[in-house]
């Protein structure tokens, strides 16, 4: 594969002088942890759906790369083969990364909940060599969806299957053995710190995904700041149950434990009282998820009295935090709650500190992490004052080398300033708040409606467990905004009541959404973003059964 990272050489020279891009990938860190710690345990596979959990030191994560890279290689798997895996977080997962860096391949990360459609798409377009799958997963049969779509790849040479049989099981790559020869092929073959390492495809809250290429450099460089921002350490236990082939998981979940020399615990099935239970069990003291689970979590310990006295903080990202949410899980959990904000294209770019306010993390997404720059600008591109919404972009050391084959739509200026396709605002102190995407805009009439600050109030309804407005088309005023909503068990809204609470919170009649459509759940990625280009589909579709507010 022929990778066209093109954002990366421009910049090079000014990340290393300012001591942003250390040169060192996952290989360097990983023989530290071997040299230093072998002992140690390194990870705790907690799988839900396989009934174990699998416990392995550094030494032995360490032998079994060995191994795995051996068993790629003798696959034909050389320097910039791209290796695709579909796993949930077992600690297989883990090892597929590990393994394409000890030979220089690339490792494409693939959500479990992807089905033909995606994949099809994905394999070709990243012309992967090799593809892992879990036999089945949560009763879904990877290795017959797989061999169904297999004659329309033909750069895919090898499917290799967790739970498989014979030579296409995947344990058959782990008994390897090694021959002299080896010990050159672990070490000759390593990528170089601006290679590409990993190919992810963006969520796609928007559309089409597009294949993001990140290098060691761009990725350490954001986990370094990230670290140390959250004041975590060797000694740190990181819980991960967000997917591992989303971005949180696979930086924070899967890099930054063995970056730190720490262990990480991985979740495979988010369940709130099984997280719990292993939080309290592994002496978890760190995790990072979108707002459900940490709804979830909340619940959990309230519903049980059982309380998670390690979890120092829980960091949230992915949308806004509700106000009323970071209160109660402060209240229940005991634990300080961070913001964040970032894209697959930087991984986290902005956190709040540990010793900002509570009110910080509903009201803003934090400042900047080292390394990172932000420019609030108009339509023209140019700059905003202070307290004023236009688009965000981003200069970062963590940026994204491009968009693999689609170099057009980087979206990255000469000065390496890059369109996050967010609208937000920045306040004196230089934190961030997101407004929203600027394709979810509702312009009604000429009025732009702040749609998150609507959402927010929304959120502090009884009723209301998650909430999003999106526009439906009117002849009239162009747009006009619908409410969704998913309810709290138990409870029920409707437009009157939606109508009347906003009124007493003094919003705006022009602002206030005219339908509201009832929704079971969310379309959402697999990460909890809210999928607002398919709710907009949903509310098109249904809008002859909202009935709309009686007002013009």
């Amino acid at each position: 594969m022929q990778f066209d990272a093109i954002l990366f050489p421009p910049r090079r020279a000014a990340m290393v002088e300012k001591g942003f891009w250390r040169d060192r990938t996952i290989n360097d860190d990983l023989d530290a942890c071997l040299k230093q710690r072998p002992d140690k345990e390194a990870l705790t596979a907690v799988s839900i759906e396989r009934g174990e959990v699998k416990r392995l030191t550094y030494r032995e994560l360490g032998d079994l790369t060995d191994r795995l890279a051996i068993g790629l290689s003798r696959l034909g798997v050389g320097r910039n083969d791209v290796v695709s895996a579909q796993l949930p977080n077992w600690w297989e997962f883990t090892l597929i990364y590990l393994a394409c860096a000890r030979i220089g391949a690339v490792f494409n990360p693939l959500m479990p909940i992807f089905r033909e459609r995606e994949l099809s798409f994905m394999l070709k377009h990243g012309e992967s060599k090799v593809a892992i799958v879990p036999k089945r997963f949560r009763g879904h049969d990877y290795e017959k969806m797989l061999a169904d779509l297999r004659p329309a790849l033909p750069a895919l040479r090898h499917v290799r299957v967790i739970g498989g049989s014979g030579e296409d099981d995947f344990a058959t790559l782990l008994a390897t053995e090694r021959s002299p020869s080896d010990t050159a092929l672990l070490t000759s073959h390593r990528p170089a710190p601006d290679d590409v390492t990993q190919l992810i495809y963006t969520s796609g809250t928007t559309g089409e995904p597009k294949g993001v290429m990140h290098s060691s450099n761009s990725m350490t460089a954001n986990i370094h700041a990230y670290a140390e921002r959250l004041g975590l350490g060797v000694d740190d236990v990181i819980l991960m149950a967000s997917p591992m082939a989303h971005q949180t998981g696979f930086m924070y979940g899967l890099m930054m434990p063995i970056m730190l020399g720490a262990r990480a615990v991985l979740q495979d099935i988010w369940d709130p009282r099984k997280a719990l239970d292993v939080i309290r069990s592994e002496g978890a003291t760190f995790t990072m998820a979108s707002t459900p689970f940490l709804t979830d979590l909340t619940n959990a310990v309230a519903d049980t009295a059982l309380g998670v006295p390690t979890l120092r903080s829980f960091l949230c990202a992915g949308a806004p935090i509700p106000g009323p949410l970071v209160e109660r899980a402060r209240k229940v959990l005991g634990t300080k709650i961070v913001s964040a904000w970032g894209m697959t294209e930087n991984g986290a770019a902005t956190l709040i500190k540990l010793d900002d306010d509570d009110e910080r993390a509903f009201n803003t997404c934090g400042c900047p992490l080292p390394g990172v720059e932000l420019r609030i600008v108009d339509n023209d591109g140019k700059p905003l004052p202070t307290g004023t919404s236009g688009r965000l972009l981003i200069r970062a050391c963590s940026n994204f080398g491009g968009y693999l084959h689609r170099p057009h739509l980087n979206g990255t200026d000469k000065e390496d300033w890059f369109d996050t396709g967010d609208l937000a605002q920045l306040d004196e102190r230089g934190y961030v708040k997101i407004d929203g995407r600027s394709k979810d805009v509702i312009i009604r009439g000429g009025e732009n409606i702040p749609v998150v600050e609507i959402e927010a109030l929304l959120y502090r309804h009884p009723a209301i467990a998650q909430v999003a407005i999106v526009a439906y088309p009117d002849e009239r005023l162009g747009e006009r905004a619908c409410a969704a909503v998913v309810t709290k068990p138990g409870q029920s809204i409707d437009l009157a009541t939606l109508v009347e609470f906003l009124k007493s919170n003094k919003v705006a009649l022009q602002y206030i959404p005219e339908r509201l459509l009832v929704l079971d759940q969310m379309p959402a990625t697999p990460s909890g973003k809210i999928q607002k280009f398919k709710l907009r589909e949903i509310v098109k579709a249904a809008l002859p059964q909202t009935a709309p507010a009686a007002r013009a």
